[in-house]
């Protein structure tokens, strides 16, 4: 990811190998990761059987929040991808009776139709 598009709030895509270490104590037997993304330091995860975002917070980002977000919970999503003159795109989730959905900004270069089709999967 780049320092611009980290300090912009975008994410950029993160390898499920690299967050074995950090996840692997958190998931569930048989639940393995989709698709992952980073917004500087917090992270947006798809997994086969729920929506983890980890949210770091304070200096050194030790302490952590961990929202766990089950398929079946998402009630609609959506997707608005970049144009010509706007380098981002965004996922937005609706869980439960919230009205304010879950938004994450991607920079540009990721795959997002690929994120959506994932959710798709998953909700459909």
């Amino acid at each position: 990811m780049g320092l611009f598009s980290g300090l912009l709030g975008m994410g950029s895509e993160v390898s499920s190998e690299k967050l074995d270490a950090t996840l692997g104590p958190l998931l569930a037997d048989g639940e393995q990761i989709d698709k992952a993304y980073q917004l500087i330091r917090d992270l947006f995860v798809f997994t086969n059987k729920r929506i983890i975002l980890v949210d770091k917070q304070g200096l050194t980002g030790k302490k952590q929040f961990v929202l766990s977000v089950p398929y079946n919970k998402v009630t609609k999503y959506a997707l608005e991808t970049a144009g010509h003159f706007d380098l981002d795109a965004e996922i937005k989730l609706w869980v439960g009776s919230e009205p304010e959905p879950i938004s994450r900004e991607l920079g540009k270069g990721n795959d997002v139709r690929e994120l959506y089709r994932t959710l798709s999967n998953h909700l459909l």
